[in-house]
């Protein structure tokens, strides 16, 4: 996430995990967990924050278990779970691609309302922030980590300020306002939970950073569990502020601006201008944190033969250069042809799949509590069932495209691998 040579401290650490969540989460899900959940989004956020809360603790017992960063690819191949490893990284890099996409759609939304100019405009605007930081990280210009500190701080204060605003208009029928929801209550929050996981999954991006922590052992698991729960608290102020603002109708119609229609209802223009920059600096920093992260991923992956080799390739700046090329470009091209609600779900399914992984495998290790890592396991397992029955119901074409993604990182790569074996793209 950042190559500053200098090791980061607790707050560097917790303000990196706070910034990966809240990046585009926040800003990208509100519209969708309503339209899902109705008055019951905010228990959406508290559950699939206590599944990220049980993930969290798996990552940094693993981490700490092993000595060792990487993330799920690295512990897998622990245990020499090679193959398994590969595909893993495959679906892992699918779901940084999506999420990706999802933050440069919503960048794009956001500045098009601003300026009134919402038909290609968005949509141009999000394949021009990506190309940007794609162009940024070719060069090896890292955002340092003094800056995002400031940004997560700028972000907490404007989302907080906003949320608390809200609430001081207390009015409980604004949470359902206008919006019909069939299953109304429990099962409506967890189905709306497993729809929006993906506000949580960047957390894990600290894992890759493992060696550039200050005494790892001791600051990962401190900030990336303190830093879920901030967050699991910030997503609840917000859906609830946000509705008594402006209403569950407004967040739905509105869903991929809706944190902007509360700023200007809130406090006129300069509200719209200032939740505006704030988006626009949490999704562009969480493009290049995601990016970068996923380039090195990639590297990694191919250096192990589990990735074309292209794929590995660094140019002179030590970047992975064809990796970020490509896997840019791909979040890209689905920016500007999907819409908000198709890669919010695909991006959490794939998250979902992988933390149930990395819980299960934590629980096999025996690596922390064993009632924590068997419930991220189990509650992961059951989210991502309710998800795919959620998207069989009223998606049926992003879920079979992304099972088909799935499918090819499973089965087909051993023979997609072979066929590029010493070859390039």
């Amino acid at each position: 996430m950042t190559q500053s040579k200098t090791k980061l401290g607790f707050n560097g650490t917790w303000s990196m995990a706070v910034g990966g969540m809240i990046g585009g989460g926040i800003f990208s899900t509100l519209g969708v967990v309503v339209a899902i959940a109705g008055a019951w989004a905010w228990l959406s956020f508290l559950a699939a924050g206590l599944i990220a809360l049980a993930a969290g603790y798996s990552y940094v017992k693993l981490a700490t278990f092993y000595n060792e960063g990487g993330g799920a690819f690295t512990f897998l191949r622990k245990i020499h779970a090679d193959g398994f490893a590969g595909s893993l990284a495959w679906v892992l890099i699918i779901g940084y691609v999506l999420t990706n996409a999802v933050y440069a759609f919503t960048f794009g939304q956001y500045l098009g309302n601003l300026l009134e100019l919402n038909s290609w405009f968005p949509r141009a605007s999000a394949v021009a922030i990506i190309a940007l930081f794609i162009a940024l990280n070719l060069k090896g210009v890292a955002e340092a980590s003094g800056v995002e500190i400031f940004l997560v701080w700028f972000k907490l204060v404007v989302l907080v300020g906003l949320s608390a605003w809200g609430l001081s208009h207390w009015d409980i029928p604004m949470l359902s306002q206008g919006v019909s929801v069939p299953d109304a209550g429990l099962g409506a929050a967890l189905f709306g939970a497993a729809a929006v996981f993906m506000a949580y999954e960047g957390f894990q991006l600290l894992t890759y950073d493992y060696n550039d922590i200050e005494t790892p052992k001791k600051i990962l698991p401190r900030a990336v569990l303190s830093a879920i729960i901030v967050v699991i608290l910030v997503y609840i102020l917000v859906a609830l502020g946000t509705a008594m603002l402006i209403g569950a109708d407004e967040i739905v119609k509105h869903e991929e601006v809706a944190l902007a229609i509360a700023g200007e209802k809130a406090f006129g223009i300069t509200g719209l201008v200032v939740v505006t920059i704030a988006a626009a600096f949490s999704t562009g920093s969480a493009i290049n944190a995601t990016l970068f992260a996923t380039a090195r991923l990639a590297h990694k992956v191919a250096k192990a033969h589990e990735l074309p080799a292209d794929m590995g390739h660094k140019n002179a700046a030590g970047i992975p250069d064809r990796a970020l090329i490509w896997l840019g470009s791909l979040a890209a091209l689905l920016a500007a042809i999907g819409n908000l609600t198709s890669l919010v779900e695909a991006a959490s399914l794939a998250f979902l799949f992988t933390f149930t992984v990395v819980c299960g495998l934590a629980f096999k290790q025996d690596a922390g509590s064993r009632w924590i890592t068997g419930f991220g396991a189990l509650s992961a397992a059951a989210a991502s069932i309710a998800l795919i029955v959620q998207l069989i119901q009223t998606d049926l074409s992003a879920l079979l495209f992304l099972l088909a993604l799935i499918a090819i990182a499973v089965f087909g790569r051993p023979t997609i691998l072979r066929y590029f074996k010493n070859s390039r793209f």
